[in-house]
């Protein structure tokens, strides 16, 4: 019934929109009453004004918002194109940072000036590679707020020209490798050739956590264990500190967009609060004959949103159920976290 809007989503994803789902619930009958998807830029003056508002709230937010009226609650998603992470240099320390950033989400695009490293062969796993002089790319790579740059060039000279390029940008991090001594000299230069202050103590240098890395895979490891807490907003130094990236399972998504033959529904954690297995925007699909994709957790919690799937597939419509795994409920039921949920369950066909 709603694989084409679902396509329709994830067309506007791959053209790089930011997208609104909004799912119109009646509070009468727990019927869904329809769907619709807009981009970030289709949100014109023919929008209710305060539903607007919440919209651009949950963009901003990350986080699943509603908009309720006197006959229903609209469910406002927020969509983002996979974040990308962009590597500055092709050698050892990038080849097992692009394989672990793809396997944790990023889309990843690895830059180097030289043939012999900068090519498909040698980064499988990256979404693109650009063979490109460092001072040229930026032309090329348009750095948004929401890119994640890594700058692990083969010297200290090409590291300060990515350096000096992507300070004329605001991103979600900007991270740099080099000795503690060279990072020092760097930012003094920098500071005396006029960039602001703030951004230049927003880098983190030298890059990735501290964890006493030796090899090439070990601090990569460290380097996107750093990215991840700033892309989950638990570093302080994020510039975007209440923005929350969203869950999202593509292969679920590529699931609600083709048709089924078999009833199934779509289960979506739409607000979360505590320790929580996975947070808001997670979602799976359970088909009427016991398969399913994607998770939200795992575990009781999941077992009992399960079952209740099948009465809402069998009656149609939608269902809101609250999840509690603090306190008493929690023991009962053997949980291990500590947190609510709130998920809804929707038949998509």
């Amino acid at each position: 019934m709603f694989e084409k809007l679902y396509g329709e989503l994830l067309e506007k994803l791959n053209e790089d929109s930011e997208v609104a789902l909004l799912t119109s619930l009646s509070t009468k009958d727990l019927t869904i009453n329809k769907k619709q998807v807009l981009s970030k830029t289709e949100l014109d003056a023919s929008i209710d004004i305060e539903l607007k508002n919440n919209i651009l709230e949950s963009f901003d937010t990350g986080i699943p918002t509603t908009y309720n009226t006197d006959e229903e609650s609209i469910l406002i998603e927020p969509f983002f194109p996979k974040p990308r992470l962009i590597v500055f240099g092709g050698g050892h320390i990038a080849k097992p940072l692009t394989e672990f950033s793809r396997k944790v989400g990023f889309s990843v695009v690895v830059i180097d000036d030289r043939p012999f490293f900068a090519n498909s062969g040698r980064f499988p796993d990256a979404d693109e590679v650009i063979c490109e002089d460092f001072n040229k790319v930026f032309d090329k790579i348009r750095l948004k707020s929401s890119d994640f740059v890594v700058i692990v060039t083969r010297g200290h000279k090409y590291d300060g020209v990515c350096l000096r390029n992507t300070l004329r940008y605001t991103t979600a991090y900007t991270g740099m490798i080099g000795s503690k001594r060279r990072v020092r000299a760097m930012m003094e230069e920098l500071s005396k050739e006029g960039y602001d202050k703030e951004k230049l103590d927003k880098v983190c240098s030298p890059i990735g956590l501290d964890i006493g890395a030796v090899t090439p895979e070990e601090i990569a490891i460290a380097v996107i264990a750093q990215v991840i807490s700033y892309r989950r907003a638990s570093n302080s130094k994020l510039s975007r500190s209440k923005f929350n990236w969203p869950e999202f399972d593509m292969d679920v998504m590529k699931e609600a967009a083709s048709k089924s033959e078999i009833p199934r529904a779509l289960i979506t954690i739409i607000g979360s609060k505590g320790s929580v297995p996975r947070k808001a925007g997670a979602k799976m699909i359970v088909w009427l004959d016991g398969r399913l994709i994607g998770t939200i957790g795992g575990g009781c919690s999941e077992a009992n949103i399960l079952s209740l799937a099948r009465n809402v597939i069998q009656k149609k419509g939608y269902s809101i159920e609250h999840v509690d795994m603090t306190g008493d409920v929690a023991e009962d039921e053997g949980m291990v976290c500590g947190g609510v949920m709130d998920v809804l369950i929707e038949s998509i066909d």
